[in-house]
Order: C-alpha cells, then structure tokens, then sequence
C-alpha cells in the first residue's frame, strides 16, 4: 500500500508521514499492523468527537440509507441541511436573524464569506493578518499573509493589505476603503496566539467606525474547542460574518459562512447565483454535522473542555516546555528549536502517540485531541511526550 501511495497519489509535502492506516475508534487510530495510536490531532482539530462516534455513525448510516446527492445547494428543501442551518443559528445572538450558507469545506466557506464582504460593501479592500491562514484555494490564500507560501503562486487577488495581529497601531490601516478585515480567532498556522488586551473588540470597534465587516475564521476555534461553542465568545465580540468548518462535520467534509439574513441576502441578486455549490450542505454530511451539534449541546464536552486544558498544563511541565499556547483543546507546546520539535513529533509518533505541526511556527508541536479525550488518555499522551523529552534533550 506504501508503495502505490508514493506512485499513485499526490503528495503534500517531501516527507509524509505515511501511516498506514486500518480503522480508528474513540480516541484511538489503528495502523495495518494493528498497532494504536492514541489521537492528540483529531484530524488537525475535525473530529470533535473523536472517531466513529456512534452517534454519528448512526446519523450517517441513517441519511445514506434515505437520499445522498439531490440538487445542487439551495433549490430542494433537504431536512439535514435546514436543521443543520437553523441549530447553527441558534448558538448565535438573538440580535438579529442569522442566515447560513453550507460548503464543502473552510476554505470554501472563507471565499463565500470574501465574496459577500465585498458585494454587500461595494468595497474591495481586505485587510487580514501576517502569518494568517483561512485556506489554500487562491482567493483564501491571498488573505493568508505567509509570503514564504504565497510567493510561487502570485500574482493572487488584488487589493489585499496585511496586518500584525495584536497590534492596535495598525488598526489605523483600516479605513473607509475597506470592505472587510478577516482574522482568526486565535491565530493557527502562526502559533495558537490568542488575542490580548481586547484586541478583536478594537477590531470590531475600527471596522464599525468606518463602514467595514469584521470576519472571524472559526474553523479551528469553533464547535467547542476552545470551551465554548464558538470562540469569539471568550472575547467578548460578535463578527458580522462567521467562517466554520473542520470540527463542524464530526470527521466529515464540511464549512460554512454565517452572516445576517439581510447581508446573505444580496447573494441571490444582481446577479442572480451569486454564490453557488453542487455539494454543499450534502444531506448526508449535514446529518453528520448535525449529530455533532447535538451531542455537543446534549453533554458537559464543551464545559469540559477547559478543565481538560488545565489537566495537559499540569501534566506538560519540563524545562524543554518553554510556553503552553492557546486555549481549551487547542493548544501548542513550544520547544526551543524546530528540530528538537520534529524530533519529539516524531519519536512520540513511534510510542503511539500522534503529534503534527503547525504551519508557521516551527518550534511549536500541535495537541488538538478530540473533545471526548478521557483524562486518562490525556495523562497517558502526556507522559508518553515528557519521557521523549527526557530521551532526546
């Protein structure tokens, strides 16, 4: 399988790490050898639930054997997708009516959502942040300020400025000729920073003062990972348009943009189809997201989340360990070189234990584990990555 993998497949990187996988249960991913792998990725944070959540599995099973495919999005009234729609707006403020548009994927849902900033604005300005990442198409890529990946695929989408995230000084970049400001939450690919001294509501502050749309990428901080539902509620402000996905589909190919209906609206005219998708919100897939959003507002995961972070902070000590970053289940270890951080992935990945990286930031190592992790298993990854520690510094 290795070999046809290497032949037949496109690779993403020079150095896959090539697990060859059989099946994955809870906590759990199975190699062909039957060897465990306990999960600190989760996908790189989708499966909220951990793998093959029974109540998802039962969900899936269910849509699959009732209708797949019907229509492209938004003609046909689907009973997964509308239900999907209207518990996504319910986790929303009731200030105003939300409307939702499902995707395939986050990536897609950050066009859908730049698409929108700019016809509802008439603008077309985007400012977003250095070492940002909303996506790898090219309209997300250009949002994304990383020149050491955008650089061989220029020219990318004109009118894009960038600034430091966290920086208030910067804010005066925002002006009347912005249609919108796309952030991260907390920033991924750069770190898991986390805004400070009310950052994002000085954001949203800037951007009303002058007529532009705040837009907040919630594809890793969303749907619970970061203790609550979505994580712009641990900083106190509300984005005029919301991007989600990854932990959303419960392990299922999935994203979306939320914004007012009124907003949404002016994708429907002048032109007519303004945005569109044949796959979007597949009913099988909603069912699958759906499932996820019920468990999740059914159980204590959310709350849970939170004590668990402190559970890894307190088992995560060493003098190696420089910073623990980010918040509930979506944290960062930093080490003091990236070397010594790919040495420990993956030596931690031979003792069973599954670690990543993170885009931007070379001395961090990822641990997003699924929201339904067991304290026990959180104590067993952890000591599995202070014993390589101890082995490699």
């Amino acid at each position: 399988m290795k070999s046809d993998f290497f032949t037949y497949q496109a690779q993403t990187s020079p150095h896959p790490l090539a697990l060859e996988i059989s099946h994955a249960k809870g906590s759990y991913v199975y190699d062909t050898a039957n060897k465990p792998y306990l999960d600190f990725i989760a996908g790189v944070s989708a499966n909220t639930l951990g793998h093959t959540h029974p109540k998802v599995t039962e969900a899936i099973k269910k849509q699959v054997d009732t209708y797949t495919h019907v229509m492209v999005y938004g003609e046909f009234i689907q009973h997964p997708q509308l239900e999907l729609c209207k518990a996504l707006a319910a986790t929303l403020p009731t200030y105003q009516h939300w409307s939702v548009y499902l995707t395939n994927s986050g990536t897609e849902a950050t066009e859908g959502a730049l698409k929108l900033a700019k016809r509802h604005t008439g603008k077309s300005e985007i400012i977003a942040a250095k070492n940002a990442y909303h996506g790898n198409t090219q309209g997300a890529m250009s949002v994304c300020g990383a020149e050491q990946q955008n650089s061989a695929f220029r020219p990318l989408i004109p009118g894009i400025k960038f600034i430091e995230f966290n920086n208030p000084v910067d804010l005066a970049k925002i002006t009347k000729n912005t249609a919108a400001v796309i952030l991260e939450t907390i920033q991924g690919g750069a770190g898991f920073i986390e805004p400070t001294h009310n950052y994002l509501q000085k954001v949203k502050e800037r951007c009303n003062k002058v007529g532009a749309l705040l837009i907040l990428d919630e594809i890793q901080t969303g749907i619970g990972r970061t203790g609550t539902f979505w994580g712009f509620e641990n900083y106190q402000v509300t984005p005029d348009i919301i991007i989600t996905g990854k932990g959303l589909g419960g392990g299922m190919p999935i994203g979306a943009f939320i914004a007012s209906k009124e907003m949404m609206g002016c994708l429907k005219n002048n032109p007519k189809l303004g945005h569109i998708t044949t796959f979007g919100g597949h009913p099988v897939i909603a069912a699958a997201g759906l499932a996820t959003i019920t468990e999740l507002n059914s159980s204590h995961l959310i709350q849970e989340t939170l004590r668990k972070e402190q559970l890894i902070r307190s088992y995560l000590k060493h003098p190696a360990i420089k910073e623990i970053r980010g918040k509930g289940l979506m944290l960062a270890i930093l080490i003091a070189t990236p070397d010594l951080a790919s040495k420990i992935i993956l030596k931690c990945i031979e003792k069973g234990l599954l670690l990543f990286w993170l885009l931007f930031e070379g001395k961090a190592i990822r641990i997003t584990p699924p929201l339904t992790i067991s304290d026990e298993e959180i104590k067993k990854g952890c000591q599995i990555i202070i014993e390589v520690i101890d082995e490699i510094d």
